[in-house]
């Protein structure tokens, strides 16, 4: 037992310390740029929130330091509408590591005196003041402890894990507590809307949880690789990217030709190793050389080529997300079988080159464990392969994927698509999506009899790219701060400047949003 540990056991012994010496832990926890920044944010706010229409009662709740940074300045942004905003937190740094009482204290105490300038323009409470006593009921401990594994599976990147293991204890502990007192407070505050980022993984997940079971509107929110827009959902998590009242609204209109004519543009730089709009990343690492000289380069010949396309295990994107496989390796290690059988035709199993950067078993593994001796006819393109994946789609004839947006613009360009799993396009007129294992590989061998014959037909590639042009542009809302560079956005957009006729022109809807006002597409 460690020193802090045995004064975590001592009334007010955190407190007497950080009275003695009061400076930020020395612990991954750091609000230091939004100490910094606080007391200049309240007063570009105060005079907004003096003239504003009483808004929505909204709670937001965060953890983790870099979410309690945004959502206080976001919480500060609601309160200048005219909204009456209380931020609830849980004051940790990490997710996966076991923290003392002592240093949790301290982490709460520099929190509240981090946040103290909020003065009365937004109430704070820590959610480590609201007693965690009683009982959940059923739906919320499962809740939990589908979270705790979900959490599991995040932190490693696996699928498959040990729930005797000490992280996953630990996922316990925390989301039951998270999930006690964010009930308790949220019975007492019943607040119009409930606010929350991403809403699937660590406390984030479980307060979800908590609100919904309540009945209480939700809203999720988390970002894309563009800067200046977000994404988010109400009564939904966001990370599930439920675009059904999207495509309802929007399905059935043509694309104008401006419209048209962006979503070539960014399919080309996705394909082309370039950048697009105010994006922050390359879609593939090197440009196309077209699918013919891949082919020789791969020494493939002119058999029928399948392209399975793989996500990162573990990723947030997956989990959850299965419909009939027990997990994304099931489904690829049985697919990988079953084409051992196939000679007809040429497997390519690519494999997502996310993985190089990553913690979690490699679906390389997966396959040497399903295809000991690997066939002729089956080929794997490792992480680390410089291929560009846009020339691998060229040479399909056929596209199998889980979660994976390949899929969709595998479809985009006329190729016939198998789902596996629950993604945001699935169901959308111009994927095959098989509910079971049985299905599934009637599936296959239907396609596989005649492929020439299940080449998308020109409406289907039509819908396939409406529906790209919705999911990309249409989906996400123009917001001025990501996560990600949070602190060079605020200087672009302060908060006097977000607050502007100029600001609300550009965010507007999407803070409305956030309040609770229903989506219009």
């Amino acid at each position: 037992m460690t020193l802090k540990d045995l004064l975590s056991h001592l009334p007010y012994a955190a407190d007497l310390y950080d009275a003695l010496h009061p400076v930020r832990p020395r612990t991954r926890y750091n609000l230091s740029q939004l100490e910094k920044a606080l007391p200049a944010a309240v007063e570009q706010v105060r005079p907004y929130a003096q003239k504003a229409p009483q808004g929505k009662k909204i709670i937001l709740f965060a953890t983790l330091h870099y979410w309690v940074e945004q959502a206080v300045i976001i919480g500060l942004a609601l309160r200048g509408l005219g909204h009456e905003v209380t931020i609830a937190y849980l004051p940790y740094g990490e997710w996966d590591k076991p923290l003392n009482r002592f240093d949790l204290r301290r982490q709460d105490l520099y929190t509240r005196r981090v946040l103290r300038p909020l003065g009365e323009l937004v109430r704070v409470i820590s959610l480590l003041d609201v007693p965690a006593s009683g009982h959940l009921p059923p739906a919320l401990e499962a809740a939990v402890e589908t979270a705790s594994a979900f959490d599991v599976m995040y932190t490693l990147q696996v699928e498959e894990f040990d729930r005797e293991s000490d992280l996953y204890r630990l996922r316990v502990e925390r989301n039951r507590h998270a999930a006690l007192t964010a009930t308790r407070f949220l019975q007492e505050s019943r607040p119009e809307t409930v606010l929350i980022p991403n809403g699937l993984v660590t406390e984030l997940g479980v307060f979800y949880q908590a609100a919904r079971h309540l009945n209480l509107k939700t809203i999720t929110y988390e970002f894309n690789d563009q800067r200046e827009q977000i994404w988010l959902s109400l009564n939904d998590v966001v990370m599930r990217q439920n675009t059904d009242a999207l495509w309802a609204a929007k399905g059935s209109l043509a694309l104008t030709d401006a419209e048209r004519e962006k979503i070539i543009g960014l399919e080309d730089a996705r394909s082309s190793a370039k950048k697009f709009g105010k994006g922050t990343r390359f879609w593939q690492e090197v440009a196309s050389v077209g699918g013919e000289k891949l082919r020789a380069d791969l020494g493939l010949d002119e058999r029928p080529v399948i392209l399975l396309a793989t996500n990162v295990l573990g990723d947030s994107l997956t989990l959850g997300r299965n419909i009939f496989t027990a997990s994304m390796a099931e489904w690829i290690e049985k697919t990988a079988q079953y084409f051992a059988h196939r000679p007809d035709v040429q497997l390519v199993i690519r494999v997502h080159p996310g993985e190089r950067l990553m913690k979690g078993p490699s679906m390389l593994g997966v396959l040497a464990r399903a295809l000991p001796q690997m066939p002729e006819h089956v080929h794997i393109i490792a992480p680390e392969q410089k291929i560009n994946t846009y020339d691998l789609m060229e040479l399909a004839s056929l596209g199998l994927a889980y979660t994976t947006t390949v899929g969709m613009e595998m479809a985009m360009r006329g190729v016939p698509v198998i789902l596996a799993a629950q993604t945001h396009y699935r169901g959308r007129g111009f994927t095959h999506d098989p509910q079971t294992w049985e299905a599934y590989y009637a599936t296959l061998q239907t396609i596989l009899a005649d492929l020439p014959s299940h080449r998308l037909n020109e409406t289907q590639v039509e819908t396939a790219w409406n529906y790209a042009y919705r999911f990309f542009f249409d989906f996400p809302l123009n917001f001025p701060w990501r996560l990600m560079k949070f602190w060079q956005d605020v200087e672009v957009w302060s908060l006097s400047r977000v607050l502007s006729d100029e600001g609300r022109a550009e965010f507007g809807k999407a803070f409305d949003y956030l309040a609770g006002k229903p989506v219009e597409y």
